[in-house]
């Protein structure tokens, strides 16, 4: 007889994170981009450009509370820097 490994047991979910600097914090690379877009390869109407960051995390939990509770954890301590990024998420079952 075998053992059932966590995943066998347990719902999987997808976090899909996106970490952006806050409005108030300047973002050179998204000025660099906006520039590049507008002067180098001639976009108009493009006014602001903004870069973050997309991560996605597989967990395996007892239910979607907890995947949300964990996936907040993550980005409060380490996924994100609570001075100048904001974090939004969406947690979904596999």
């Amino acid at each position: 007889m075998s053992r059932a490994s966590i995943s066998d047991v347990m719902p999987a979910y997808v976090a899909k994170i996106i970490v952006t600097v806050r409005k108030s914090i300047l973002d050179p690379q998204g000025k660099a981009i906006r520039h590049a877009l507008a002067e180098s390869l001639a976009m108009t109407g493009i006014e602001d450009v903004r870069l973050g960051k997309y991560i996605e995390m597989r967990i395996n939990g007892k239910d979607k509370k907890e995947a949300e509770r964990l996936t907040g954890q993550a980005c409060q301590k380490l996924l994100s820097n609570p001075v100048m990024e904001d974090y939004s998420f969406t947690v979904d079952e596999l």
